[in-house]
């Protein structure tokens, strides 16, 4: 690793950690030198997916969104920030897991509408409304029944 203050190419390593998340591994190190210390960090490089939207254009999968999404969909609603972190965490496991480099936004909000469902009912449905585009009350009546129904079918 080079020196960030001399530019020498050979340092030490004094001590590793992870990382609070567990998604890196902190190093702190020492140049040769000029002796001087600094730190860095090591994380897997992910390969990028990409979002095909609706009208056929491509972009980064951003979990940032799916956050805010889930955000808007439970504001003032009992739902802790680390449990909406963990729904997050699992959408994009599952799209990085099922993906081979492109997914549809129709699947990823399908999969945020699995975790909403588990979560909480109506932030489901206030997330169903927005993403299924309900332009009149029967539509929005029509996924109210499959949720009683399947609510029932449970008990």
């Amino acid at each position: 690793m080079r020196c960030p203050f001399c530019h020498y190419l050979d340092t030490k390593v004094l001590d590793s950690r992870p990382t609070e998340d567990g998604q890196a591994i902190r190093r702190r190190r020492e140049c040769l030198e000029c002796h001087r210390r600094f730190t860095s960090y090591e994380r897997v490089e992910e390969i990028p997916v990409w979002v095909v939207k609706k009208d056929g254009r491509r972009e980064a999968f951003d979990r940032a969104k799916i956050l805010r999404g889930l955000l808007t969909a439970c504001e003032k609603r009992p739902i802790s920030l680390e449990a909406l972190e963990e729904a997050v965490d699992r959408v994009e496991r599952n799209v990085r897991d099922a993906t081979s480099g492109e997914i549809a936004t129709r699947s990823i909000g399908e999969l945020v509408m699995q975790e909403l469902r588990e979560l909480d009912e109506v932030a489901y449905v206030r997330f169903a409304s927005v993403y299924r585009q309900f332009t009149d009350l029967e539509g929005f009546r029509q996924e109210l029944e499959r949720m009683i129904h399947a609510h029932r079918s449970q008990d």
